[in-house]
């Protein structure tokens, strides 16, 4: 796993260049529009991942 995870678009605008902050870890700055952002990962959802398609095609 990398130790940063990289968007790769502005949330904003939808361009691509997009640098890392100074403020701080998850921090981005977009070239296009001047805008910073912050990414954060919240952690995993406690039900998981649920399939509905288990058990192979029906005839």
């Amino acid at each position: 796993m990398s130790e940063r995870a990289a968007p790769f678009y502005c949330p904003y605008c939808g361009d691509e260049d997009l640098r890392p902050n100074e403020t701080g870890h998850g921090a981005w700055e977009c070239a296009a529009c001047n805008r910073a952002f912050q990414l954060k990962f919240l952690g995993l959802l406690a039900r998981g991942v649920q399939r509905e398609d288990v058990g192979g095609d029906e005839i």
